[in-house]
This record gives structure tokens, sequence and C-alpha cells, in this order.
């Protein structure tokens, strides 16, 4: 198996943790509001712990797309929607101080989003590719949104513990009519009773998926985004799903399109004031880096590569698919290490934005993408100075991106010992206001390493599993660290550090663990179940 975020080992890990019997993780399991009957089978703490066992292993999953632009992008979407749905009192105070509300990429082509317990979504790279505006991109955000926001998950898990009965009840009939001799009523008991429970939990799902519509769009518009994002993206995944059922749109297999969810969502665009989708041509921009990301393969780049030749026979509205083209054969050109190809085809992409000439926030927007395009390929190509030439034109823009970019830039070799001290300094100003971004302590990890400070680099090291919530890992390299500290040259001011933090993470695992198992006897070093 390639990676474990793959839909085949994420429902396992959903059956295996959930007791379900192999129900898909990425079809949303169902949940109520605190204080209905529900709630008792898995309150709003029950949620978010089951999300963080999750999210444990995903974290350091490499399938976990680690892309500061990319991820920008989506929280600029997915952050609006989460405040639209506390202004319009689907999220009360319990779900917003208990939940995470964090949403992910993960490395994958096919078509698909999934909400985990504990408001976690994820969103496939796929996805975002085959979209043509955020609108369309943030519809399926908010019903994700929505699944969490109206408890789905544990409306689901209490509907499919009593349906398992029905089908547990099925079976010990079989096994009744067996012992009896009656072989072919055996095989009808059991059958019958895993086809009964198998359409309890179908017809509940699809409850629960016009819900997530109609909660989600409203949602969406509350948000700013347009209305006809949804139905538009609606048209879009069904007629691409009956036009190349190929296994590459997982979401509609978990969230079946039925001709009466799309007339719905026409009817309630139809009661809303016309909204111009806006944001195209970033949006194009960050489609087509999702377009190169999602498939790491050289024979995939290769292809995308030459996407720009037909460009301009590509009949968009606007010429956003022409920019997006230029901007996909650019950046797999960049992985492909044909420079030259890539700085000719990112000066025509400058150039489409030009003739597309968007309103002058968007031309900001896009102009921005394409000068961090220019600052990567300085990058691969060995010229620092040339990229952070090109990040000094952002007249001083301060913003993840930026902070990343610029240490990326320091690590290059000739980059200059100061320029990496420089981004020392500022990384380790951003975790100390951010300590659960586990990417910028691994690129903290590598500056130490670059000015020759082995125990910080391990200290940077262990915050990156305990970021991602691997107390275990994290308390490993931190005891590593601790055994290097005892050479004659080590910094002991650091070493110190290091005991200090590592008390800090064995008392936080002991609490963990505690509460996991309350009652229980728990030894010293116990650690925690992955």
């Amino acid at each position: 198996m390639k990676k474990f975020l793959q839909r085949p080992l994420l429902s396992l890990l959903a059956a295996a943790t959930l007791g379900l019997p192999g129900a898909p993780l990425n079809a949303q399991v169902n949940l109520p509001a605190l204080g209905d009957s529900v709630s008792q089978d898995l309150d709003v703490n029950d949620e978010r712990q089951l999300g963080e066992r999750y999210m444990r292993q995903i974290r350091l999953d490499p399938a976990v797309v680690q892309d500061p632009l990319l991820q920008e992008y989506m929280d600029g979407i997915f952050q609006p929607l989460v405040a639209a749905s506390r202004k319009l009192g689907h999220i009360g105070e319990d779900i917003q101080a208990r939940f995470a509300w964090e949403s992910f990429l993960v490395e994958d082509k096919s078509v698909n989003a999934f909400a985990l317990p504990g408001g976690f979504v994820g969103t496939h790279l796929g996805l975002i590719a085959m979209t043509v505006s955020r609108d369309e991109l943030a519809s399926v955000l908010a019903h994700e949104i929505s699944h969490v926001t109206q408890r789905h998950i544990a409306r689901r898990i209490a509907g499919d513990s009593k349906n398992s009965m029905i089908a547990i009840a099925g079976l010990l009939l079989g096994v009744l009519a067996a012992s009896r001799g009656n072989i072919d009523l055996a095989n009808a008991g059991i059958v019958g009773g895993q086809a009964a429970a198998t359409q309890l939990s179908l017809n509940f799902s699809r409850d629960m998926e016009r819900e997530a519509d109609r909660v989600g769009f409203n949602v969406l518009v509350e948000a700013g985004f347009a209305g006809s994002g949804m139905v538009s993206m609606f048209e879009r995944m069904d007629q691409a799903y009956h036009l190349m059922d190929n296994g590459s749109f997982p979401y509609l297999r978990s969230h079946p399109l039925t001709s009466e969810r799309i007339g719905d969502a026409r009817t309630r665009l139809a009661l809303e004031p016309f909204a111009r989708p806006r944001g195209l041509a970033e949006h194009a921009l960050m489609a087509a880096r999702a377009r190169v990301l999602m498939d790491p393969r050289v024979d995939a780049w290769k292809v995308l590569e030459n996407y720009d030749a037909g460009a301009r026979n590509l009949r968009d509205s606007g010429g956003y698919e022409q920019l997006g083209a230029r901007y996909a054969a650019t950046l797999a050109s960049i992985k492909l290490r044909n420079f030259d190809r890539a700085e000719a085809t990112l000066r025509s992409a400058d150039v489409t934005l030009q003739l597309i000439n968007p309103s002058p926030s968007e031309m900001a927007a896009a102009r921005r993408q394409l000068t961090y395009l220019r600052a990567e390929l300085a990058q691969a190509r060995g010229r620092p100075m040339d990229g952070m030439a090109a990040l000094d034109s952002l007249q001083g823009e301060k913003s993840r991106p930026m902070l990343m970019e610029r240490v990326a830039l320091s690590l290059v070799p000739g980059a200059g010992e100061a320029a990496v001290r420089e981004s020392a300094e500022a990384l380790q100003t951003h975790v100390s206001l951010q300590p659960k971004d586990s990417f910028a302590w691994s690129q903290l990890a590598l500056v130490w390493q670059r000015l020759n400070q082995p125990l910080r680099a391990v200290r940077a090291q262990a915050e990156v599993y305990a970021a991602a919530g691997d107390l275990n890992g994290a308390i490993d390299r931190l005891r590593s660290g601790l055994r290097q500290s005892r050479g004659p040259d080590a910094d002991q001011v650091e070493a110190s550090v290091i005991d200090a933090r590592l008390r800090t993470l064995v008392y936080e695992r002991q609490a963990l663990l505690a509460e996991m198992y309350r009652g229980r006897y728990i030894p010293p070093d116990a650690e925690l179940p992955n």
C-alpha cells in the first residue's frame, strides 16, 4: 500500500477505532447536538480525542502536504467558512472551545474531501485541481464543515451501532438455523441481516448528506462566496463521474449525487442575489499548483511540462485556463530541473495575466503567486540572491509563506551564514508564537544543523513530533539529545532546556494515559498507543 492516507486503510482505521464493520472514514460518519440521546454515545470531548488519535498518525505521514502557499490559500477559504458557521449559530461554545477546526491537505490525485471527528477536514489535491473557482472549492469545504457542526459523526456512530445489532441478529439466526442443519436458511439469515443493516446505513447517510447540503449552502453564502459555486461543483462532478467512472471520484461514492440534491441546490441559488465569482486568476494558479504536486511521478510532470504547448487552443472565459496551464508547466519544469524552459514559461504566464487584466486586487493576488514561483525557480537554480530580490518586490510582506521561502533560500549553498542566522532568529520567533507548526520546527532543525548546533537541531526535531501529537516520538528524540549532551563540548544550557522539556512531555503523556485508562495502573514509562 502506497500511503497511510489512501482510502482502504482509512476505512480500516475507522472500523478499528469506531467499532464499525468497515465503514469508510471518508464517507461522513454522522452525529447530533449536546443534550440529545446521541451525545451519550460520543460527547464533544470524546469526539475531539478520537480525532486527535487519527491526526497523531496522519500529521507525520508523508502523504500530508506541507506546502505553505497551498495551505495558506486553503486556510483563507476554510477559516471564513468556520466563522460564518459560528455567526449562523451552528457552532456553539462547547464545539468552538473543544474542536480543532483544522484543515489539511493530502497528496492524492483523486477527487475527494472528508471530515474527521473533532473538526479536522482533509482535502485531496485532486479536488483542488479540478475546480475552476474558489467558490466551488468553498462549497465542498462548507459541506464538510456542516458534517462537523451538525454532529453527524456522532449520529453515524450511534446509527451504525444500532444497525450492527440488526446484522448481529441476522448472524445469530443464521447460526441457529445452521445448528439445525438448514444451510439455506442460515445463509439467508446472515445475508439478510447484513443487507438490512446496510440499507439502514445508506438511508441514514442520504439524510445527512441532504442536511449538509442545506446547511453548507447557507454557510457558503454567509461567508461571502457565490452560491453558484455549489451548483457548478455538483454539475461538474456529476458530468465527470458519468463520463469517466474510473475510481477517481471517491467523493461521489461517499456523497452520492442525485437529481434531487442538484435540483435543491439550484432552487436555493434562485432565492439568493446574484454574486459573481471572484479571485479566478489566483484560483487558476493554485489549482495548477495542486495539479503538479498531487502526482510526484516524473512521467506526470513531463506531461504537465508540455501542458502550456496547447494553451493557445484552450478556450475558456477570460483566459484563466491558459494562465493555469502556464503556471503548471513552469512548476513541472522546475521539478524536472529544466530551468531555461521554466524561465520562458514563467514569462509567458506574466504576459497571460496582463492580457486577462483582472481587477486590481485580483491582479495583485495573482502577481504575488507568480512572484513566489519566481523565487522557487531561483532556489532550485541555486541563485538565492535572485530569489531574495524577487521576494523583496512584495514590499515587506510578513506571512508564513514569505518566512518559509526565505528560510529555504537561506539554506541554498552560497546564501551566506548571515542569512542562515537570520532564518534561525525568524523561525525561533515564529515557533514561540505557533508551537504547533510542525513544518516550521522541521525547517528550524535544518537551520540549526547548518549552523552546527546539534543539540538545538535535536530539540527542534523533537518538537516536530510534539507538534504532531506524537509524544512518544518527541520523548525519544529528547532522550537522544540528553545522551548527546554528555559529550565534553556539548552546550550545557541547551542540555538543561532539553531536560526540562523532556520532563514536561513525560508528564503530558502520563496525563493522557491516565485519562485514557481511568482507574487502571499505568507503568511510569508507558507509551501512548498509536
